[in-house]
């Protein structure tokens, strides 16, 4: 599950993921032929799509 991207805790969970090795990035939108698509919920956008219509989600900034 994806923490939101305005949490002030974010910092402190990024650490903590990578001082055990894992690898933290911005999540973006997947491509799925010539539509994005919502890495959280899986609906299709257009590709000028800025937030996700079905469950809400953005690409962090």
């Amino acid at each position: 599950m994806a923490t939101s991207p305005n949490d002030a805790g974010d910092d402190v969970i990024d650490q903590f993921l990578a001082d055990r090795g894992h690898t933290v990035e911005p999540v973006g939108w997947e491509q799925e032929y010539n539509k994005k698509q919502c890495p959280e919920c899986g609906g299709l956008h257009d590709t000028s799509a800025n937030s996700c219509s079905v469950c809400g989600w953005e690409p962090a900034a």
